[in-house]
């Protein structure tokens, strides 16, 4: 992954996969052994579960002063049951001047190529042709996205002055059953340091495993291991070695 900061990048690195195995529940909160039943009697196995209490634990990275509100989903007795909205205001601040700023997570809104490639120019990143960018995008299974709308004071928004910006991604790639593997993830330079790539995995690992996807991967630049680790991520758990083929010519 390479970084400008903290942006992610997932041109090979080393393959960090994550069991996420449920329990009745959809959010895994502690780390624990459990047991696998195969044909072959019964193993233990390693069960990476996310830790609790997530808007706690990114509420001090996200909230700088008195005008930032994070702004939880509506509670419900069963909300732990219950699916993530597809979208919804992840972060409210008051800007300086005045202007409201809104940061939406999605896990289901279109994403413009050239917004997206432009935001790979910022974080550094080689170009691809818009070409497999837009069939990549196509093709992934889940894409998830943070965008920043600004607005003045007691402004209206609309679809034509709401000034959306795409401001982070992260893709993930699946088997619609037991895998899915994340790529491209990466925050804009100017947003880094607030917690928004921390807020993002963790959303998107949740949407995941809100689709009983139990087995979680992605490639990770050594500089950034730590961050995903911090996340739940094990590098080579059980002695698993990712192995790779290049084309030799």
């Amino acid at each position: 992954m390479q970084t400008s900061s903290t942006s992610s990048s997932l041109c090979g690195g080393t393959v960090i996969p994550v069991d996420c195995i449920l329990n009745h529940f959809p959010y895994p909160s502690s780390y624990s052994l459990g047991s696998l039943s195969t044909e072959g009697g019964t193993r233990n196995v390693k069960v990476s579960r996310l830790k609790a209490g997530f808007w706690e634990s990114i509420r001090s990275g996200l909230i700088k002063n008195n005008t930032t509100q994070v702004i939880e989903p509506p509670s419900s007795p069963q909300e732990e049951e219950e699916p993530l909205p597809k979208e919804f205001v992840l972060i409210e601040k008051t800007l300086p001047d005045g202007t409201v700023e809104q940061i939406i997570f999605s896990s289901g809104a279109e994403v413009d190529v050239y917004d997206l490639q432009a935001l790979c120019d910022k974080v550094g990143w080689p170009r691809r042709p818009l070409s497999k960018l837009a069939a990549a995008l196509r093709n992934s299974y889940m894409v998830a996205t943070l965008h920043s709308i600004k607005k003045s004071p007691g402004e209206e928004l609309t679809e034509t002055n709401n000034g959306k910006k795409l401001i982070g991604m992260a893709r993930a790639t699946s088997d619609h059953a037991f895998n899915a593997t994340i790529w491209d993830v990466l925050v804009d330079p100017s947003y880094q340091g607030q917690g928004l790539g921390k807020a993002l995995i963790e959303k998107l690992i949740r949407a995941l495993l809100q689709r009983d996807i139990g087995n979680i991967t992605l490639f990770a630049d050594s500089k950034v291991v730590e961050f995903y680790r911090n996340l739940g991520f094990e590098a080579d758990p059980e002695g698993i070695k990712g192995m790779f083929w290049y084309p030799r010519f």
